[in-house]
């Protein structure tokens, strides 16, 4: 008898432990709106205005399914190699497994900052947004309500972070949907105040390419940022149940999203209203395009309808970015390229040391913003601005290597849960876009009498920030690139 109670005792302590690994508690329908959540935001429903009005309706459109066609074929390659190895660490485990660890190093800690300060940049937002409403309540009393709300969200588990993204998503998808039945309503003329419209906005001044080329290339750069996020897909790998099959099952429906969301989104404002209105170019809620188009539909407290959609928008990508940033290093601490005891998990599964850290970085960047005129708080968001790209390049890099590894050492192709059919142009395409795109960030800087030196340091600041980080650890540690027969695949 008390043989079998110390057994007992022994068996109720070590269920009692802490996981080592973390729970795949996210399915397919979470898995597919966190990608999409990913992609629609405030590029959709803020800057697609502004693009629409800088460049005209054909080079939005040109723009925006360039950069679109770009991200699926980066989302491809990713899914390739996430269905196949899904890992917290993605494109960062990618990078050192299959190119070289001081990549792999600087590419975890670039996307984890990114991140970071992304969720003090979306309390920026937050305490915009709740101003509408609110105009005389303090600022903190907002960023602080969200940032505590996001922290729960995610310190819940994986399902509860999960379960809200999910329905984050579902309302911003259902806004667009709801936006592109009327927005086509009124293009026939059944709805509003107006006779068919026609393609008659695409004929006025020096449409449909307003600003020629260079005007084009610059909204060029602003599609790449609207649509960052969809890589988050590869980080909820790590987590999601029987990811050989749902990985593949969200990323076959990529391309079809941002055709639906963005392409058709910008198309029926183009029709609606006319590039050379002024409204379209500032960046207020109350003169969103969604809510020109829905006031003109009739549809009564549009500025409100959308406030509240944009509200949600923004909650959403914070939470996104608190989860991602907190797996991401949650992950480099395992593989040693963080402190270790970030690498714990609580008894639910949870990071909940580098979901601290996360959260106490991104509010200390916040309040940054609110002394010194937030002169701080600018150098870290420009800091930031690359990364996006930079881990897209990561992307690219290692799928290339994966690939050519994966053949080198005799391994069928046929195996692989999901493979990419653009390869290798996919991958060298979107590395070439994504170069590009980096260069060209601020190519006004370069067009004067004079190199605008300080505009050219406030823009690319990343880049110089994240060689340096890639360089010293591979200095300090002496990595190498790691040979194709060597590359591994466990």
């Amino acid at each position: 008898m008390q043989k079998i109670e110390k057994s007992s005792n022994r068996h109720s302590a070590t269920s009692q432990e802490a996981p080592t690994e973390l729970k795949r508690g996210l399915k397919s329908r979470h898995l597919t709106m966190i990608s999409l959540g990913g992609t629609i935001g405030t590029g959709l429903f803020l800057a697609s205005g502004g693009s629409i009005h800088n460049a005209g309706p054909g080079g939005a459109l040109l723009s925006y399914a360039v950069i679109g066609i770009m991200v699926f074929f980066l989302m491809t390659s990713l899914a390739e190699m996430a269905s196949f190895m899904p890992v917290a660490g993605s494109f960062s485990t990618y990078a050192t497994k299959f190119v070289d660890p001081s990549l792999g190093f600087a590419l975890g800690w670039n996307y984890w900052y990114n991140w970071a300060i992304t969720i003090a940049a979306e309390l920026a937002a937050v305490t915009l947004i709740m101003k509408f409403w609110f105009p005389n309540t303090p600022s903190f009393i907002w960023s602080a309500l969200f940032l505590a709300i996001m922290f729960f969200l995610n310190y819940l588990s994986v399902k509860g972070f999960g379960e809200a993204e999910y329905w984050f998503s579902l309302i911003k998808v259902v806004t667009v949907i709801v936006f592109l039945v009327l927005g086509t309503l009124m293009i026939i003329g059944i709805l509003g105040d107006q006779a068919p419209v026609g393609f008659k906005n695409f004929t006025i001044g020096d449409a449909p390419f307003h600003g020629g080329f260079f005007a084009t290339l610059g909204v060029f750069m602003a599609a790449g940022f609207s649509f960052q996020g969809t890589e988050l897909l590869g980080v909820a790998a790590g987590e999601t149940e029987n990811p050989r099959k749902n990985i593949p099952i969200a990323i076959r429906s990529v391309f079809w999203r941002i055709l639906l969301f963005y392409i058709l989104a910008i198309f029926v404002i183009s029709l609606i209203i006319p590039y050379t209105d002024s409204r379209l170019a500032s960046d207020a809620i109350t003169v969103s395009p969604f809510t020109l188009v829905f006031d003109r539909a009739g549809i009564a407290f549009a500025a409100s309808v959308m406030n509240a959609i944009i509200l949600t928008a923004v909650l959403s990508a914070g939470n996104s970015g608190m989860y991602a940033s907190t797996r991401m290093l949650w992950n480099m601490a395992r593989e040693g390229q963080a402190p270790k005891f970030l690498g714990k998990l609580d008894r639910r599964g949870v990071p909940v040391a580098a979901l601290i850290v996360t959260t106490a970085v991104g509010a200390l960047a916040f309040f940054a913003s609110l002394f010194g005129d937030g002169k701080v708080y600018t150098w870290l968001l420009n800091a930031s601005g690359m990364s996006g790209f930079i881990a897209w390049l990561g992307i690219a890099i290692s799928h290339y290597r994966f690939r050519r590894a994966y053949v080198a050492q005799g391994r069928d192709l046929r195996q692989l849960p999901y493979r990419s059919k653009f390869f290798p142009f996919g991958p060298l395409f979107a590395f070439a876009l994504c170069v590009f795109v980096v260069l060209g960030q601020n190519y006004n800087a370069f067009l004067g009498e004079h190199i605008a030196w300080g505009d050219v340091l406030i823009s690319y600041i990343g880049l110089p920030v994240f060689i340096l980080v890639w360089l010293i650890y591979k200095f300090v540690k002496k990595t190498k690139v790691v040979p194709l027969q060597k590359c591994d695949f466990e």
